[in-house]
């Protein structure tokens, strides 16, 4: 349906005119995607890094002197309403543009996804994030708004959360009961790495080190799979998951519930793999009670007795998540959010020794990391969500692996993140049933 409306659209000459937050590797992977599909144009691409936004306009064959720069509305309206794409360094300029028709967000800061996404919000105009930082963080109250302001708000597909989300819906419609929803890690957790220990690899892979860090140290599956358990219900076997060995003919034994022999607890948990099989893709294990079934899905190469894994054995982030961006727009249909209570957060550990006044440095570096549990212990503990944490500066000292607390650092209160994050967490923490019974 997405495509044939796209088609409609092109023949019309009425593309869906996207504004983008995000010139880096993410963002101009993403407007190039967009550039080669039907329905659809980035006509305001805005980044701090303005010279940056401009080379990504220009590599998709938009000519020179076709791009304007923009600091004010008055600008920004003009250039477009002339034909005209536009580059800015503010990320609050999309979301004022009559001319705009969705606002999609391609940042890994949770910082800049929620000034974004707020913006959004108080000029009441659609928005996308291709960000799971930010939904992680304040995804809770950004959807809360959003439904005030009478607005969409959707984290996008593509990322394991997104594809994720479209394997839940999937076998939750066809009535099995999920045990284990999760996603095979790219590469073995090394919860002590940083820039320096990945330096080449990152080199190799021309990727920023830090951010390959973060793969590494788990912080970004922690980020991945909290944005998974505060869509669906799921919650850890334990603080930062179990992370097992598994390979497509073990996944569903090891997932299996502890009664029949496996390691999970309870019905509905999230978890990783590690090891090649299945790195880079997505599983969901369920229970099959009906013998008829188990025996078809057995034939059919995806179950092994009781238990059967579906697996997708790829992501592809955010060269996918434009049909999210089509979807939420024509069909005004959200790809994923998060239910409307808290589920899991992470928790900022210390990397190492962390002393009075030492300011914290990006995901993936050298000061801390992500390590994601339960909603009411993080509470508990009083833990600093890792969203958060770059540039907080320490007014506690921290030894290496505890925990960081909202008493340990100072936070920029004016920023929009922690406004929202505050916002967040005093909303109520009411239970509620999980999606499936």
């Amino acid at each position: 349906m997405v495509l044939q409306e796209l088609i409609k659209r092109e023949s019309a000459g009425k593309r869906i005119r996207l504004a983008v937050s995000g010139a880096g590797w993410m963002g101009s992977g993403f407007v190039t995607q967009v550039s080669r599909m039907k329905g659809m144009e980035v006509v305001l691409l805005a980044d701090e890094d303005v010279g940056a936004a401009r080379a990504v306009l220009e590599s998709v064959g938009v000519p020179r002197d076709y791009i304007v720069e923009a600091a004010s509305l008055s600008g920004a309206q003009d250039a477009l309403r002339r034909g005209r794409r536009v580059v800015t360094g503010s990320y609050q300029l999309a979301a004022q543009c009559r001319d705009i028709d969705i606002v999609v967000d391609v940042t890994p800061s949770a910082a800049v996804g929620a000034e974004t996404a707020w913006s959004c919000i108080e000029c009441q105009k659609d928005v996308v994030l291709v960000n799971i930082e930010a939904d992680v963080t304040v995804g809770r109250i950004l959807k809360k708004l959003s439904d005030q302001a009478g607005i969409l708000y959707t984290v996008s597909n593509g990322d394991e959360p997104g594809c994720l989300m479209e394997l839940w819906e999937y076998v939750a419609t066809l009535g099995f009961e999920p045990i284990a929803i999760g996603k095979g890690k790219n590469n073995p957790l090394n919860t002590a790495a940083t820039p320096d220990t990945v330096l080449e690899s990152a080199q190799r892979d021309g990727k920023d080190p830090f951010q390959v860090a973060s793969y590494v140290d788990g912080t970004k599956t922690m980020f991945e799979m909290t944005c998974v358990a505060n869509a669906t219900g799921c919650l850890p076997i334990t603080r930062g998951m179990v992370g097992p060995v598994a390979d497509r003919k073990t996944v569903s034994d090891i997932f299996a519930l502890q009664e029949d022999g496996g390691i999970v607890p309870f019905p509905g948990v999230v978890d990783f793999v590690q090891g090649s099989d299945m790195s880079g893709g997505v599983f969901l294990t369920v229970r099959i009670e009906n013998r008829r079934i188990a025996a078809d899905l057995k034939y059919l190469k995806v179950g092994q007795g009781r238990y059967a894994t579906f697996f997708r054995p790829y992501h592809l982030w955010f060269l996918e998540a434009p049909i999210s961006v089509a979807q939420a727009y024509l069909l005004r249909q959200p790809w994923l959010v998060p239910l409307d209570r808290p589920v899991v957060d992470v928790l900022t550990i210390a990397k190492k020794d962390l002393a009075v006044g030492e300011s914290l440095d990006a995901f993936g570096g050298y000061a801390f990391r992500g390590s994601m549990d339960r909603a009411e212990e993080a509470r508990r503990l009083n833990a600093l969500p890792v969203g958060l944490a770059p540039a907080a500066i320490m007014t506690k000292p921290a030894r290496k692996d505890e925990v960081i607390t909202w008493d340990h650092v100072k936070l920029d209160e004016g920023s929009t993140v922690v406004r929202l994050r505050r916002q967040q967490d005093a909303l109520p923490m009411a239970l509620q049933p999980r999606r499936w019974g």
